[in-house]
Protein backbone atom coordinates (compact mmCIF):
# COMPACT_ATOMS: atom_id res chain seq x y z
CA UNK A 1 0.00 0.00 0.00
CA UNK A 2 1.44 3.36 -1.03
CA UNK A 3 1.06 5.88 1.79
CA UNK A 4 3.47 8.60 0.66
CA UNK A 5 6.22 7.65 3.09
CA UNK A 6 9.71 8.49 1.83
CA UNK A 7 11.05 5.41 3.61
CA UNK A 8 8.50 3.26 1.80
CA UNK A 9 9.50 4.78 -1.54
CA UNK A 10 13.21 4.16 -0.94
CA UNK A 11 12.61 0.54 0.06
CA UNK A 12 10.21 -0.13 -2.82
CA UNK A 13 12.71 1.37 -5.28
CA UNK A 14 15.24 -1.30 -4.31
CA UNK A 15 17.70 1.18 -2.81
CA UNK A 16 19.47 0.35 0.46
CA UNK A 17 17.53 2.34 3.06
CA UNK A 18 19.06 4.26 5.97
CA UNK A 19 17.17 5.29 9.09
CA UNK A 20 18.52 7.18 12.08
CA UNK A 21 17.34 7.49 15.65
CA UNK A 22 16.64 10.44 17.94
CA UNK A 23 15.86 10.21 21.63
CA UNK A 24 13.59 12.97 23.01
CA UNK A 25 14.88 14.81 26.08
CA UNK A 26 13.77 14.52 29.70
CA UNK A 27 12.34 18.04 29.38
CA UNK A 28 10.29 20.12 26.98
CA UNK A 29 13.43 21.66 25.44
CA UNK A 30 13.86 19.85 22.11
CA UNK A 31 16.46 22.18 20.58
CA UNK A 32 19.18 19.51 20.77
CA UNK A 33 16.90 16.99 19.09
CA UNK A 34 16.18 19.48 16.32
CA UNK A 35 19.90 20.20 15.97
CA UNK A 36 20.74 16.50 15.53
CA UNK A 37 17.84 16.08 13.11
CA UNK A 38 19.21 18.94 11.00
CA UNK A 39 22.71 17.41 11.06
CA UNK A 40 21.29 14.18 9.62
CA UNK A 41 19.28 15.91 6.90
CA UNK A 42 20.14 14.37 3.52
CA UNK A 43 21.89 11.44 5.24
CA UNK A 44 18.93 9.36 6.44
CA UNK A 45 15.62 8.53 4.81
CA UNK A 46 13.63 8.73 8.05
CA UNK A 47 14.17 9.30 11.78
CA UNK A 48 13.02 7.01 14.58
CA UNK A 49 11.68 9.01 17.51
CA UNK A 50 11.81 6.80 20.58
CA UNK A 51 8.78 6.49 22.87
CA UNK A 52 9.88 6.91 26.50
CA UNK A 53 12.88 4.70 25.77
CA UNK A 54 14.03 2.46 28.66
CA UNK A 55 10.77 3.48 30.38
CA UNK A 56 12.17 6.91 31.24
CA UNK A 57 9.78 9.86 30.97
CA UNK A 58 10.63 11.98 27.94
CA UNK A 59 8.94 14.37 25.54
CA UNK A 60 6.24 12.69 23.47
CA UNK A 61 7.38 10.80 20.36
CA UNK A 62 4.36 12.17 18.47
CA UNK A 63 5.08 15.77 19.49
CA UNK A 64 8.72 15.46 18.39
CA UNK A 65 7.60 13.77 15.18
CA UNK A 66 5.28 16.67 14.42
CA UNK A 67 8.20 19.08 14.85
CA UNK A 68 10.25 17.08 12.34
CA UNK A 69 7.36 17.22 9.87
CA UNK A 70 7.40 21.01 10.26
CA UNK A 71 11.13 20.91 9.47
CA UNK A 72 10.43 19.02 6.25
CA UNK A 73 11.85 15.76 7.63
CA UNK A 74 10.27 12.32 7.96
CA UNK A 75 9.77 10.80 11.41
CA UNK A 76 9.00 7.24 12.40
CA UNK A 77 7.05 7.48 15.63
CA UNK A 78 7.13 4.64 18.10
CA UNK A 79 3.97 3.35 19.74
CA UNK A 80 4.31 1.05 22.77
CA UNK A 81 1.62 -1.04 24.44
CA UNK A 82 3.25 -0.50 27.84
CA UNK A 83 1.68 2.91 28.38
CA UNK A 84 -1.59 2.87 26.42
CA UNK A 85 -4.81 0.93 26.15
CA UNK A 86 -6.37 0.32 22.74
CA UNK A 87 -8.49 3.48 22.95
CA UNK A 88 -5.44 5.68 23.47
CA UNK A 89 -3.35 3.81 20.90
CA UNK A 90 -5.88 4.30 18.13
CA UNK A 91 -6.44 7.93 19.10
CA UNK A 92 -2.70 8.65 19.11
CA UNK A 93 -2.16 7.03 15.72
CA UNK A 94 -5.03 9.00 14.20
CA UNK A 95 -3.61 12.17 15.72
CA UNK A 96 -0.15 11.40 14.39
CA UNK A 97 -1.56 10.82 10.92
CA UNK A 98 -3.47 14.11 11.11
CA UNK A 99 -0.15 15.83 11.89
CA UNK A 100 1.44 14.44 8.73
CA UNK A 101 3.34 11.55 10.28
CA UNK A 102 3.57 8.66 7.81
CA UNK A 103 5.51 5.94 9.65
CA UNK A 104 4.54 4.01 12.80
CA UNK A 105 6.79 1.52 14.62
CA UNK A 106 5.05 -0.97 16.94
CA UNK A 107 6.72 -2.14 20.15
CA UNK A 108 5.92 -3.67 23.51
CA UNK A 109 8.17 -1.15 25.29
CA UNK A 110 10.85 -1.62 27.96
CA UNK A 111 9.31 -2.69 31.27
CA UNK A 112 8.52 0.23 33.56
CA UNK A 113 10.47 -1.26 36.47
CA UNK A 114 13.70 -0.33 34.65
CA UNK A 115 12.78 3.35 34.25
CA UNK A 116 12.50 6.43 36.45
CA UNK A 117 8.90 5.60 37.48
CA UNK A 118 9.24 1.94 38.54
CA UNK A 119 5.96 2.13 40.44
CA UNK A 120 4.01 3.01 37.31
CA UNK A 121 1.32 0.59 36.23
CA UNK A 122 2.02 -1.16 32.94
CA UNK A 123 -1.03 -1.13 30.70
CA UNK A 124 -0.39 -3.96 28.18
CA UNK A 125 -4.05 -3.97 27.18
CA UNK A 126 -2.96 -5.69 23.97
CA UNK A 127 0.34 -7.22 22.91
CA UNK A 128 2.60 -6.12 20.08
CA UNK A 129 1.16 -8.64 17.61
CA UNK A 130 -2.38 -7.38 18.30
CA UNK A 131 -1.10 -3.83 17.96
CA UNK A 132 0.30 -4.54 14.50
CA UNK A 133 -2.85 -6.34 13.36
CA UNK A 134 -5.13 -3.64 14.77
CA UNK A 135 -3.27 -0.79 13.07
CA UNK A 136 -3.13 -2.72 9.80
CA UNK A 137 -6.91 -3.23 9.92
CA UNK A 138 -7.47 0.48 10.62
CA UNK A 139 -5.40 1.36 7.56
CA UNK A 140 -6.39 -1.38 5.10
CA UNK A 141 -9.97 -2.16 6.12
CA UNK A 142 -10.99 1.17 7.63
CA UNK A 143 -12.18 -0.36 10.90
CA UNK A 144 -11.23 0.25 14.53
CA UNK A 145 -10.04 -2.62 16.68
CA UNK A 146 -13.56 -2.94 18.04
CA UNK A 147 -15.06 -3.30 14.56
CA UNK A 148 -16.58 0.15 14.06
CA UNK A 149 -15.81 1.85 10.75
CA UNK A 150 -13.55 4.90 10.56
CA UNK A 151 -15.19 8.04 9.23
CA UNK A 152 -12.33 8.61 6.76
CA UNK A 153 -9.36 6.58 5.48
CA UNK A 154 -6.03 6.70 7.31
CA UNK A 155 -2.61 5.71 6.00
CA UNK A 156 0.83 5.02 7.43
CA UNK A 157 3.81 2.74 6.75
CA UNK A 158 3.81 0.09 9.46
CA UNK A 159 6.93 -1.32 11.09
CA UNK A 160 8.11 -3.31 14.08
CA UNK A 161 11.34 -4.44 15.74
CA UNK A 162 13.05 -7.80 16.07
CA UNK A 163 16.00 -9.12 18.04
CA UNK A 164 17.91 -11.92 16.27
CA UNK A 165 20.18 -12.32 19.30
CA UNK A 166 17.77 -13.11 22.13
CA UNK A 167 17.31 -16.65 23.37
CA UNK A 168 16.01 -19.12 22.47
CA UNK A 169 17.52 -18.41 19.06
CA UNK A 170 15.44 -20.98 17.19
CA UNK A 171 12.25 -19.06 17.98
CA UNK A 172 13.44 -15.67 16.73
CA UNK A 173 12.38 -16.27 13.14
CA UNK A 174 8.99 -17.53 14.40
CA UNK A 175 8.38 -14.16 16.03
CA UNK A 176 9.36 -12.38 12.85
CA UNK A 177 6.95 -14.51 10.84
CA UNK A 178 4.11 -13.70 13.24
CA UNK A 179 4.78 -9.98 12.81
CA UNK A 180 4.89 -10.34 9.04
CA UNK A 181 1.58 -12.21 9.08
CA UNK A 182 0.12 -9.53 11.35
CA UNK A 183 0.90 -6.90 8.73
CA UNK A 184 4.26 -5.14 9.13
CA UNK A 185 6.04 -3.77 6.08
CA UNK A 186 9.46 -3.10 7.60
CA UNK A 187 11.53 -4.41 10.52
CA UNK A 188 14.36 -2.73 12.42
CA UNK A 189 16.61 -5.10 14.34
CA UNK A 190 18.52 -4.86 17.59
CA UNK A 191 22.06 -3.51 17.10
CA UNK A 192 24.32 -6.02 15.38
CA UNK A 193 27.78 -6.85 16.72
CA UNK A 194 27.65 -10.62 16.24
CA UNK A 195 27.48 -10.74 12.44
CA UNK A 196 27.78 -14.52 12.26
CA UNK A 197 24.68 -14.98 14.39
CA UNK A 198 22.84 -12.36 12.36
CA UNK A 199 23.79 -14.15 9.14
CA UNK A 200 22.45 -17.44 10.55
CA UNK A 201 19.19 -15.68 11.41
CA UNK A 202 18.96 -14.27 7.91
CA UNK A 203 19.45 -17.78 6.50
CA UNK A 204 16.35 -18.88 8.43
CA UNK A 205 14.52 -15.76 7.24
CA UNK A 206 15.32 -16.59 3.61
CA UNK A 207 14.35 -20.26 4.06
CA UNK A 208 10.81 -19.11 4.87
CA UNK A 209 10.79 -16.45 2.15
CA UNK A 210 10.18 -13.72 4.72
CA UNK A 211 12.78 -11.41 3.14
CA UNK A 212 10.42 -11.09 0.18
CA UNK A 213 7.51 -10.09 2.40
CA UNK A 214 9.11 -7.53 4.71
CA UNK A 215 11.99 -5.05 4.49
CA UNK A 216 14.64 -5.84 7.11
CA UNK A 217 16.85 -2.98 8.32
CA UNK A 218 19.84 -4.15 10.34
CA UNK A 219 20.56 -2.20 13.51
CA UNK A 220 24.01 -0.56 13.78
CA UNK A 221 25.41 1.22 16.84
CA UNK A 222 28.90 2.80 16.90
CA UNK A 223 30.79 2.08 20.13
CA UNK A 224 32.42 5.12 21.72
CA UNK A 225 34.66 3.42 24.27
CA UNK A 226 35.86 0.14 25.74
CA UNK A 227 33.76 0.81 28.82
CA UNK A 228 30.64 1.23 26.70
CA UNK A 229 31.35 -2.03 24.88
CA UNK A 230 31.85 -3.94 28.13
CA UNK A 231 28.72 -2.40 29.65
CA UNK A 232 26.54 -3.41 26.70
CA UNK A 233 28.04 -6.90 26.65
CA UNK A 234 27.45 -7.51 30.36
CA UNK A 235 24.37 -5.46 31.20
CA UNK A 236 22.13 -4.90 28.19
CA UNK A 237 19.72 -7.76 27.66
CA UNK A 238 19.42 -8.99 24.08
CA UNK A 239 22.75 -7.63 22.84
CA UNK A 240 25.58 -10.01 21.94
CA UNK A 241 29.08 -8.58 21.58
CA UNK A 242 31.75 -11.16 20.66
CA UNK A 243 35.05 -11.08 22.52
CA UNK A 244 36.88 -10.22 19.30
CA UNK A 245 34.98 -6.93 19.10
CA UNK A 246 35.95 -6.12 22.71
CA UNK A 247 39.57 -7.07 22.00
CA UNK A 248 39.65 -4.97 18.85
CA UNK A 249 38.54 -1.84 20.69
CA UNK A 250 40.81 -2.62 23.64
CA UNK A 251 43.83 -2.86 21.34
CA UNK A 252 43.06 0.25 19.34
CA UNK A 253 45.01 3.44 20.01
CA UNK A 254 42.05 5.58 18.94
CA UNK A 255 39.08 3.76 20.41
CA UNK A 256 36.36 6.08 19.08
CA UNK A 257 37.71 5.80 15.56
CA UNK A 258 37.81 2.02 15.92
CA UNK A 259 34.19 2.03 17.07
CA UNK A 260 33.25 4.01 13.98
CA UNK A 261 35.19 1.62 11.74
CA UNK A 262 33.34 -1.37 13.20
CA UNK A 263 29.99 0.31 12.54
CA UNK A 264 30.96 1.19 8.97
CA UNK A 265 32.27 -2.33 8.28
CA UNK A 266 29.02 -3.76 9.69
CA UNK A 267 26.96 -1.67 7.25
CA UNK A 268 29.22 -2.73 4.38
CA UNK A 269 28.61 -6.37 5.26
CA UNK A 270 24.86 -5.82 5.66
CA UNK A 271 24.78 -4.48 2.10
CA UNK A 272 26.07 -7.87 0.90
CA UNK A 273 23.57 -10.06 2.80
CA UNK A 274 20.64 -11.22 0.69
CA UNK A 275 17.37 -9.99 2.15
CA UNK A 276 18.73 -7.01 4.09
CA UNK A 277 16.99 -3.89 2.80
CA UNK A 278 18.80 -1.24 4.82
CA UNK A 279 20.54 -0.12 7.99
CA UNK A 280 19.07 1.47 11.09
CA UNK A 281 21.83 3.61 12.65
CA UNK A 282 21.41 4.09 16.40
CA UNK A 283 24.24 6.44 17.36
CA UNK A 284 23.20 6.78 20.99
CA UNK A 285 24.54 10.08 22.41
CA UNK A 286 26.75 10.30 19.30
CA UNK A 287 24.22 11.46 16.73
CA UNK A 288 26.63 13.95 15.16
CA UNK A 289 28.59 11.00 13.72
CA UNK A 290 25.70 9.64 11.65
CA UNK A 291 26.56 11.70 8.52
CA UNK A 292 30.18 10.48 8.66
CA UNK A 293 29.09 6.86 9.11
CA UNK A 294 26.64 7.04 6.21
CA UNK A 295 29.15 8.73 3.91
CA UNK A 296 32.04 6.41 4.75
CA UNK A 297 29.77 3.39 4.25
CA UNK A 298 29.11 4.52 0.68
CA UNK A 299 25.46 5.41 1.27
CA UNK A 300 25.64 9.12 0.52
CA UNK A 301 24.05 10.84 -1.29
CA UNK A 302 20.68 9.32 -0.48
CA UNK A 303 18.40 8.42 -3.42
CA UNK A 304 15.91 11.03 -4.58
CA UNK A 305 12.72 9.04 -4.99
Amino acid sequence: MIVGSNLEKVINSGNFAVTGELGPPKSADIETLKHHAEEMRHYVDAYNITDNQTAIVRTSSIACGAVLVQMGLEPIIQITVRDRNRVCIQSDVLGASALGIKNVLCLSGDHQQFGNEPGAKGVYDIDSMQLIKGLKDMRDDGVFMGGEELEAPVSYYLGAVENPFADPFEYRVDRLEKKVNAGVSFIQTQCIFDLERFKKWMELVRERGLHKKVAILGGVTPIKSLGAARYMKNNVSGITIPDEVIDRIKGAEKKKEEGLKIAIETIEQLKEIEGVAGAHVMAIAWEEKVPEIVERAGLYPRPNV
